[in-house]
């Protein structure tokens, strides 16, 4: 089995000490990758939930650059030591509550004089308890807690801040001195002190506003703190606590400053000013300050990155990143930061030019965008000949991602649009399709009215002739079925022919134009209207040719219809079912077809077209289905009764996946699956590498949930082994320079087993050895046990002649 998929956007990832390591925390695994070429170099496996913080030690040196230690924090409960340039785990501490965020202020704090005691190591980490409440049993509260990291315990009755919100993010200070967290409409900022203990007390301030704050940022040098609401604004705060943490509550001038002289500040707030920018339409989501304290960035909704002139106000803008902003993160290289994408990609910045010098993709989530079109919406689809998915993204775009590398292979712009906040999309995406050979692409584009003026449905046709999926656009209709939209799309298996359906109640079949070679490339000239069919005025809401293609199957709301599609011809009508059919396929190249209908009498249904009646059928809430291309046999995915509100489920998961073959209707196998509700299934050909090997091709079976983490496995053969694939060659990707030990001493000796190993002394040499035997390097001497022998054999006279 294979798997792949997983977010790069949990949290906030971090640099190495030398700026050449970007570690990610990804699911239950913290990858890194090289800055230099983006690829990934290693990954960290230890956690059993999800990661949310990692905390690279920094160094106190130049020479300790090379040092690759960092901590990580887990919804497992667990805070994990590593050595990252081994990998290897060094050290596990379990909290025994589910961790959110942890920061860690002894690393940032400029280290004691050595004659002293090194002091304990404390970490400050946002967990989730479960609490009893009035009229609520077991409430789950938010906590900042104090954790011991030297003594591996959380310290006892230190409880800093508690607040029914999901979550608390912290943020920390470059210095380690403060730290902070924005909780509703207040900042909660503490002073860390110089040499921190179980018993210690912080101090605390609170900073007041009137919307609810989002991000917070404190200025590296300064007592200034800046904050971004969930309006888009950005207050920025000076003299924090100048009373509160200043040693002995020193007064400017002697006199504590009066409400009126310090403009902009809320009632008792401990600060000398409060000043306002406002760019931002929506929340503000990052908020960073330079290393040098003269610039501060904020990001968001909008796809921006602004860079504020802290004394001037003046602004610069890095625009149409073409997602959402969520994290800033600058290294130890000025020159070198990074920002994170809602879009699941990662750019790498050069600073100041703010020039995107690469980035790390990961698999797109599906586009909310969709949920405002109907029902029909597809935005997930499989090229199952090359082992690929295509994902329709929210900037207009549609991934190819590779199943087998866990690697984006291209991106198709299908519509030319700067990227939009959700509540502002007037275009989307709503509908993929692929050719069989993955040759051929069919999207359809919606155009929202705008008070009743100006909606628009657009059917594109793409072509492909390069294995890299460069998709060129080849024909564009506009309103293919007048005033309705498509609501589904399906290819012949053998020619350059498609269906497009629609509630309008018809369906049109397309035709690719006479095809030109060119430079021993196939080029389709264009795509034409074939034929118009309709059924009673019914809607048309799915269609499918069989594997040969001389049969192609429309589903009128309640009725399977059968046509020849070369003449247009209604052939037959198969039964009724319950529910409006909302999906159909031909069970590979049998005999069958297989429906599934929503509704309250939602079922799957499998159809023999030798007798044109119904075989067998499920009542059951089906999520998705697929069928193989060369066997009887498809598998569903079923949404089991918690995920659709009737009941508990089993322990397993919320979801199920069920193999069937054509004719029997008892499942071959199942498997329990999690985040089943929005998940895909699809049949994919097995890895090309196998021919290599000179085994058989096989057909595996692919489950990408709603998280787009994903698992391909054969589902004929019950002994499988999971086993986790990452972005290539890990060991041919690794940059050239040393770490390590080598960087210090140089490389090792490679060292052989079969190498001639040096013969034990049979003879005592003449003259004074024992002088010059313990001379030369010490990791060059022979072991001890040929030394000893020698030498004590040196020290005893050797007589001459035997004794008579």
């Amino acid at each position: 089995m294979i798997t792949g998929g997983r977010s790069l956007i949990t949290s906030s990832p971090a640099f190495s000490n030398d700026a050449k390591k970007l570690l990610v925390c990804t699911g239950n695994t913290i990858s890194i990758f090289s800055t230099s070429t983006g690829l990934q170099i290693a990954e960290l496996e230890g956690h059993k939930g999800l990661v949310t913080s990692v905390v690279v030690v920094p160094s106190t040196s130049p020479a300790g650059k090379i040092l690759c230690y960092c901590w990580t924090a887990s919804e497992d409960g667990t805070i994990k030591y590593w050595d990252f340039s081994v990998p290897e785990l060094i050290r596990s501490i379990d909290v025994q509550f589910p961790i959110h965020s942890m920061v860690i202020p002894g690393l940032s704090l400029q280290p004691t004089e050595s004659s002293e005691k090194p002091s304990d190591l404390f970490a400050y980490a946002s967990i989730r308890v479960l609490k009893e409440q009035q009229g609520e049993s077991n409430a789950s509260w938010c906590q900042i807690r104090k954790c011991n990291l030297t003594k591996s315990t959380l310290v006892g009755g230190v409880t800093l801040a508690e607040s029914q919100k999901n979550t608390l993010s912290i943020t920390l200070s470059s210095t380690g001195r403060y730290m902070g967290i924005c909780d509703k409409r207040k900042l909660r900022i503490w002073e860390i002190p110089a040499k921190d203990s179980d018993q210690a007390v912080l101090k605390k301030i609170r900073l007041h506003h009137t919307k609810a704050l989002s991000t917070l940022a404190f200025h590296p040098t300064d007592r200034i703190v800046a904050a971004g609401d969930v309006t888009g604004r950005i207050l920025i705060w000076r003299g924090v606590g100048d009373h509160s943490f200043s040693s002995g509550n020193k007064q400017r001038g002697g006199l504590m400053k009066d409400i009126e002289e310090k403009p902009g500040v809320r009632g008792e707030d401990d600060a000398d000013s409060c000043t306002t920018r406002h760019w931002h339409s929506a929340e503000v989501k990052v908020l960073f300050f330079s290393s040098d304290g003269a610039y501060l960035y904020s990001g968001g909704k909008e796809g921006v990155l602004v860079v504020w002139q802290l004394d001037t106000g003046k602004r610069k803008f890095l625009p149409r990143i073409g997602s959402p902003l969520l994290y800033f993160t600058i290294s130890s290289d000025p020159s070198l930061a990074s920002i994170s994408c809602a879009d699941n990609r990662i750019y790498l910045l050069k600073m100041p030019s703010m020039e995107v010098l690469r980035s790390i993709q990961g698999i797109k989530l599906r586009s909310t965008v969709l949920d405002m079109s109907d029902g029909s919406s597809e935005g997930i689809v499989f090229d199952s000949a090359a082992g690929l998915v295509a994902v329709c993204s929210e900037n207009y775009c549609i991934q190819f991602y590779s199943l087998f590398n866990d690697r984006e292979v291209s991106e198709v712009q299908v519509c030319e649009r700067s990227h939009q906040p959700a509540d502002e999309v007037t275009v989307i995406v709503d509908l993929v399709a692929l050719s069989p050979e993955g040759s051929i692409m069919i999207t359809v584009e919606t155009r929202f009215a705008e008070e009743g003026i100006g909606g628009l449905v657009s059917l594109k046709f793409w072509s492909c002739s390069s294995s890299n999926k460069d998709f060129s656009l080849s024909t564009v209709v506009y309103e293919p079925h007048r005033d309705s939209g498509v609501s589904s799309i399906a290819f012949h298996p053998l020619r350059h022919m498609a269906v497009t359906t629609s509630h309008g109640a018809d369906f049109k079949v397309w035709v690719g134009s006479q095809e030109m070679q060119q430079k021993d490339r196939m080029h389709h000239a264009g795509w034409t209207c074939h034929s118009v069919g309709s059924y009673k005025k019914k809607a048309m809401t799915a269609a499918a040719f069989s594997g040969d293609g001389s049969v192609l199957a429309v589903a009128a709301e309640r009725v399977i219809t059968l046509w020849d599609p070369a003449k247009n011809i209604l052939v037959a009508t198969v039964g009724d079912s319950l529910e409006p059919i909302s999906w159909l396929a031909f069970i590979g190249k049998s005999e069958y077809i297989v429906t599934t209908s929503q509704g309250s009498n939602a079922q799957v249904s499998v159809w023999s077209m030798s007798k044109l009646c119904v075989s067998w059928s499920y009542r059951l809430k089906i999520e998705a289905v697929t069928c193989a291309m060369d066997d009887s046999s498809f598998a569903i995915l079923v949404l089991l009764p918690k995920s659709v509100g009737y009941g508990a489920t089993t322990p397993g998961g919320d979801g199920v996946i069920l193999l069937f073959s054509a004719g029997d209707p008892v499942p071959v196998a199942s498997w329990f699956v999690r985040k089943a509700k929005g998940a895909s299934l699809a049949f994919i050909r097995g890895s090309p590498k196998s021919e290599d090997d000179g085994r058989s091709v096989q057909l595996l079976l692919a489950y990408l949930n709603v998280d787009h983490e994903y698992v391909l496995f054969d589902p004929f053969d019950s002994h499988t082994h999971i086993h986790k694939i990452s972005r290539g060659n890990l060991a041919d990707v690794e940059e050239t320079g040393k770490f390590g030990y080598a960087s210090i001493y140089g490389d090792l000796p490679e060292f052989s087993l079969e190498r001639k190993q040096v013969p034990s002394i049979t003879s005592v040499p003449s003259g004074r050895y024992w002088e010059t035997l313990f001379s030369g390097p010490s990791h060059n001497l022979p072991p001890l046990t040929k030394l000893c022998s020698t030498f004590l054999e040196s020290l005893l006279q050797k007589r001459s002649s035997a004794v008579e």
